[in-house]
């Protein structure tokens, strides 16, 4: 290869790694908008929902089912029937199954993530399961249990329950490092709990400061940091280290799921009263709102695709709320039918 034609191999190669850099930079500093919204109807309420971004696919728990829905075709493709009182959805890809958290009947329901099969009913000894969350390093599955106050792991090959770790208070939202670490919010002891995954220990618990009644809670795992949404409109950011509170910054009201996309350093906050708030992490120390993006009330729960940038929520049209009876003193308007939709918030192109 001659002089010349080396230097204009690397200086094509320097070019190209310029223009991914721009790329994402350009991306990070690009505004968000609800790009599309579309209604897949379905019986039930929801709660959590998670997205398989393999088969384009969103998980979303409808009370006793859960939807699958496929992203490209905007259409209902699946259903996973007999989840009763569902929470929430664990993906485990290295795998190709996921679990489901039944908090009515006290279940966690395995099924193929190809086939939508189910393949396996777990008993848990833990009372209404909600957040469940997967952990690739040590293959376990943890199901943390709003009523009996503990954690259910269950091994994710066996489908075996193999141990209950007592918890502080009320868990919520939780995330994994992918080296050996769970961290979960306690609701109303307002802190993170760490759990070691292989030992199925607790490791240390951090205060979340002024943060109150903590519900998401995401990761930024390259540089240590977790973002936790409290009830107060706050996102606390901490070192998943030391536990120590690196900022704090406003979120909207009523928030309840986060996420982070670690190539644009965006963190995310949904907002149950219609509004998804955006903080860029300018450094691991630095943190501001970029946004605040208009989405629909009700709109609480997210699931987020890092490929394509994309934050899915849903909500749906409600009636009126029917008189209060002694049997249910804090009655809740019903889904009017056919309103149930996904909307989609994304970089404006």
């Amino acid at each position: 290869m001659s002089t010349k034609t080396l230097f204009q191999l690397l200086f094509a190669m320097c070019a190209l790694g310029t223009n991914a850099v721009h790329a994402v930079q350009s991306s990070s500093n690009a505004k968000f908008s609800l790009s599309s919204h579309y209604v897949v109807g379905g019986e039930g309420r929801w709660d959590l929902f998670t997205f398989d971004a393999k088969h384009h696919r969103l998980f979303i728990s409808r009370s006793s089912h859960v939807q699958v829905v496929d992203t490209d075709s905007r259409k209902v493709v699946g259903d996973i029937p007999d989840t009763d009182g569902v929470h929430g959805i664990a993906l485990a890809e290295d795998l190709n199954v996921g679990f489901t958290s039944n908090g009515k009947s006290n279940s966690v329901t395995v099924f193929d993530l190809t086939t939508l099969k189910v393949l396996d009913t777990i008993k848990i000894s833990g009372a209404n399961p909600d957040v469940i969350l997967y952990d690739p390093a040590s293959k376990h599955v943890f199901t943390f249990n709003g009523q009996s106050n503990d954690a259910s792991v269950i091994d994710a090959v066996s489908h075996k329950e193999i141990a209950k770790i007592s918890l502080s208070g009320k868990p919520e939202l939780a995330v994994a490092n992918n080296a050996g670490k769970v961290f979960v919010n306690i609701e109303d002891k307002n802190e993170i709990v760490v759990i070691d995954t292989r030992s199925n220990q607790i490791l240390k618990t951090y205060a979340l400061g002024t943060g109150k009644e903590p519900t998401g809670l995401a990761i930024d795992v390259a540089h240590n940091r977790l973002f936790s949404v409290c009830g107060n409109n706050k996102m606390i950011i901490l070192d998943t280290e030391t536990g120590r509170i690196v900022a704090e910054v406003p979120v909207g009201s009523s928030p309840d799921s986060a996420a982070f996309d670690p190539k644009l350093g965006l963190a995310f906050s949904s907002n149950g009263k219609g509004t998804l708030t955006i903080v860029k992490e300018r450094d691991p120390n630095h943190f501001s709102v970029s946004q605040n993006v208009r989405t629909k009330k009700g709109a609480r729960t997210l699931a987020y695709d890092p490929d394509q940038h994309r934050v899915f929520l849903v909500t749906a049209s409600f009636g009126k709320a029917p008189p209060a009876t002694r049997e249910q003193p804090k009655s809740r308007p019903a889904i009017l039918p056919g309103t149930f939709e996904v909307l989609v918030v994304s970089p404006k192109r």
